[in-house]
């Protein structure tokens, strides 16, 4: 959720941190804050965004070599200078920033009220850095030690940073459920600490992802790495793949514009390399390296939170339709908490953009706990999900940074569909020649969609017809159900109009009394199996004076005749139509949302990357 950056070297701290705490700002915008230390520890934060406090800090002092900063997503206590991070010890010694959640926060505050703290903030991380400093203050320990032994007392997730006063040649950083990266710097001495790399990629591609339990300590220029018990690790340092350009808006007015006319890209990026249409071969080692296991699978389960959520949905569809195997798409976070029924030979597939998302984390180490093979579909290369994972994919498809997913989704559902199709070849359920054709016609996916990104002047217009709408219905059936959610919930992610999707069928059964004239209704209504059944739902709608706004297969006719707007888009395979049937719902959200003068790049209450339950 939250967003972190901190730096140590020759340089100047503070360009490195303003500008990575902008890089990170959609991992959390409801405040901000850094420390800088040159010869005392100073310390600003500010409620709102980044932006506002960099205007604060116009005529203060923000030289310094070492610091660091944060940007909240609130979890405990309202965005306010006083909760905003860093955070400081009862003395003022120590500062911490932190991203995650301190469970028994309560707990550990009442027994240091009691030994005579007090708190400014209403924060469960001012009481972490209270306890490390309370432990220093009855144990001897170093602030290092006494950092390894306050975090066994520490239930929940945390990656923090702390500086010290006393101690301004060094930086402490730990995680546990939430990410953190360290950078290795061109000079000696050099380095960096993030949430994520983006806003390290500027400065070095030489990363060192931290694991669970794993301390971080830069002391004289020396970087150590040590396990919770002491006992030091030898990191591997990983080369990132990413560019900068990648991180910037490219000429776009939001970056979630600029993602969306991404995805011929990073659809293609998805699947390149991995299929061979010619001989009906895919080539995803992670595959056949559980070919057996594959081949007598009895059940799949795809888990994952929101978008990702409906990308597995999408999944269910093609694994049942092309592997014959039965599929549940469970709720990450509920996944853990009802007791569910895993067996050894089960498949688990969790699904993530950010590789972060913290349900989806507890809910793999759940599978894994009770034998079951767990593959990870995740956009983020070390992140957490595909180092937990036994095997799994990425989905190639670039930072995402607008925090309503779009382009994630897309190569989810490619990455899903290549999983699909490799499990029916192992499985023998689909003839070689289906495969080819699937394969030759993903490969023309990206350019119709390309042709779908053509569509966005006539949905310009649709979006100025509907924006004050207070309520969108959407429809879909068989694999176009999911795409109704997942409209629906780009809608109201960013414009705050309540949107809900449903199966087509299902709007007899309640939500049809909800429409009159003024209720705007989005209906997928490409070729498909049902077709003619989404034409009745379609009357349906109408015999209530709904407003239609329906996406069509090019040419089609009969749905012209009763709808108010007409979206045409590229035919093309039923179980492949997600990847071009999203693309007008997700311009029609974010048009719509612009023009009702919402941040479209930052919506309210939201943050990219859930690292917190």
């Amino acid at each position: 959720m939250c967003g972190i950056v901190a730096y140590i070297g020759p340089g100047e701290a503070y360009p490195v941190l303003i500008k990575g705490l902008k890089r990170l700002e959609y991992r959390g915008y409801d405040s901000a804050g850094i420390a800088l230390m040159n010869g005392t520890m100073n310390i600003y934060k500010q409620q709102g965004k980044v932006a506002d406090l960099e205007n604060y800090l116009t005529d203060k002092p923000v030289n310094g070599n070492i610091g660091m900063g944060h940007t909240r997503w609130a979890t405990h206590g309202v965005p306010n200078n006083v909760n905003a991070h860093p955070h400081l010890s009862q003395s003022g010694d120590l500062a911490v920033i932190h991203n995650g959640i301190i469970e028994n926060y309560a707990t550990l505050k009442e027994g240091m009220v009691l030994r005579g703290h007090t708190f400014e903030s209403d924060t469960d991380t001012e009481v972490l850095i209270h306890l490390i400093e309370d432990v220093m203050q009855h144990t001897n320990l170093s602030l290092q030690d006494a950092v390894r032994a306050a975090l066994k007392q520490v239930v929940g997730a945390y990656a923090i940073v702390i500086m010290s006063k006393n101690h301004p040649e060094h930086l402490i950083a730990a995680r546990k459920g939430s990410p953190l990266v360290v950078g290795i710097g061109n000079s000696k001495g050099e380095y960096y600490l993030a949430s994520d790399a983006t806003p390290i990629i500027e400065y070095t591609r030489q990363v060192i992802y931290l694991n669970d339990g794993e301390i971080a300590v830069i002391e004289n220029s020396e970087l150590t790495v040590k396990n919770i018990e002491n006992q030091i690790q030898v990191p591997y340092i990983h080369e990132l793949e990413m560019n900068l350009e990648q991180l910037e808006k490219g000429g776009y007015p939001h970056f979630m514009l600029k993602e969306i006319y991404e995805q011929p890209k990073s659809i293609l990026d998805s699947f390149r390399g991995r299929i061979d249409p010619a001989t009906g071969e895919i080539h995803m080692r992670s595959i056949y390296e559980y070919e057996e296991k594959l081949r007598n699978i009895k059940r799949l389960m795809l888990i994952g939170c929101g978008t990702s959520w409906h990308a597995g949905l999408v999944g269910e569809y093609l694994f049942e339709e092309y592997a014959r195997i039965p599929v549940e798409v469970e709720y990450a976070s509920e996944f853990r908490y009802r007791d569910p029924v895993i067996y050894g030979d089960d498949l688990i597939i969790a699904i993530s953009q950010s590789g972060e998302t913290a349900d989806t984390l507890a809910a793999m180490e759940l599978a894994k706990q009770k034998g079951a093979t767990v593959f990870g579909v995740c956009n983020v290369v070390g992140s957490s999900i595909p180092r937990l994972s036994h095997a799994g994919a990425y989905t190639h498809a670039g930072p995402e940074i607008g925090v309503a997913s779009t382009k994630a989704f897309t190569a989810q559902v490619t990455v899903l569909a290549l999983m699909a199709i490799a499990v029916a070849k192992i499985k023998g359920t689909m003839r070689n020649d289906r495969i080819r054709q699937l394969m030759l016609e993903l490969e023309s996916i990206p350019a119709k969609v390309e042709k779908a990104l053509l569509l966005n002047d006539q949905i310009l217009e649709i979006s100025e017809r509907f924006k004050d709408a207070r309520n969108f219905l959407y429809l879909g059936r068989g694999y176009n159900f999911p795409v109704a959610l997942e409209g629906a919930l780009k809608l109201k992610e960013i414009s705050y109009i309540h949107a809900e999707g449903y199966p087509a069928a299902e709007m007899k059964h309640g939500p049809i009394a909800l429409i009159d004239e003024e209720m705007p209704v989005v209906v997928i209504a490409t070729n498909s199996a049902h077709y003619e059944k989404v034409i009745s739902n379609i009357q349906e709608v109408k015999a209530r004076k709904g407003q239609i706004i329906a996406v069509v297969t090019e040419g089609d006719t009969k749905v012209k005749e009763i709808a108010d707007y007409v979206i045409e888009v590229p035919e093309t395979e039923e179980s492949l139509s997600p990847l071009i049937n999203t693309i007008p719902l997700q311009l029609l959200s974010y048009h719509i949302a612009v023009m009702r003068g919402c941040n479209v790049d930052q919506p309210r209450n939201l943050a990219k990357s859930v690292t917190v339950e």
